[in-house]
């Protein structure tokens, strides 16, 4: 998969199950991975909406 342009990243961020932290418990806890963001920050989304 490719994309047009480093902003379609934006907004896409990737959710990772952490098995070792909830080894044992009865739940699914996801962490959201923002360093995937070109900006390394959940704040990406909102530079790009005051842009557009």
């Amino acid at each position: 998969m490719w994309l047009n342009s480093i902003l379609e990243t934006i907004g896409n961020t990737p959710l990772i199950k952490l098995n070792k932290v909830t080894k044992g418990l009865p739940c699914t806890v996801l962490a959201k991975v923002e360093y995937f963001n070109p900006g390394n920050s959940i704040k990406d989304r909102m530079a790009l909406k005051m842009v557009e």
